[in-house]
């Protein structure tokens, strides 16, 4: 397991796609969510408050007032192009998984501030993205999330594990 932090948030076509990024190594996870999630994260990170209380505030007080506490969240695993996360949730000296979307576990985290970690399986199941160095690496990143669809992205990690190059795909069309 890895610890992780959001790389970036990009709206795309109907949808966002927030970039994971492994703290202590070169690698991001993309994941596709929807525009109510990444508009809470973003509204989180950069620092927007509402007059009420939006579904992941509301989370965060009755945990508070229940007296649990988020631990951490974990992206635990990535099936047929799904991500599923875990929430750890503290209370009492007892500890608690709680199944969640990632996009609700991301939003939450960002709220109450707990750590984010990646299961050594995502990385192994998703195509490898490696952190950009310079700026003009990291706008390139974004546009090319931009164009892309989440098919495009899992299209191209079976290509990846197949061993199939893009002239066999073109022969194959």
């Amino acid at each position: 397991m890895r610890e992780a932090k959001i790389f970036s948030l990009v709206q795309v076509s109907g949808q966002c796609v927030v970039a994971i990024e492994e703290v202590e190594g070169p690698r991001l996870v993309p994941i596709w969510i929807g525009l109510f999630e990444g508009s809470a994260i973003a509204a989180e990170i950069t620092g927007h408050k509402f007059p009420r209380p939006m579904t992941h505030d509301l989370l965060a007080d009755v945990l508070t007032a229940v007296g649990a506490k988020v631990d951490r969240i974990v992206i635990n695993d990535l099936r047929d192009n799904t991500y599923y996360a875990t929430i750890k949730i503290a209370q009492d000296h007892q500890m608690y998984d709680v199944d969640s979307r990632p996009s609700d576990a991301l939003a939450l985290a960002v709220r109450v501030h707990c750590p984010i970690y990646i299961e050594d399986q995502v990385f192994e199941r998703c195509p490898e993205i490696l952190k950009p160095i310079t700026k003009e690496e990291a706008d390139k990143l974004k546009q090319e999330l931009q164009n892309m669809k989440p098919e495009d992205f899992f299209r191209d990690l079976k290509k990846r594990k197949s061993g199939e190059s893009d002239s066999e795909e073109k022969k194959e069309e």
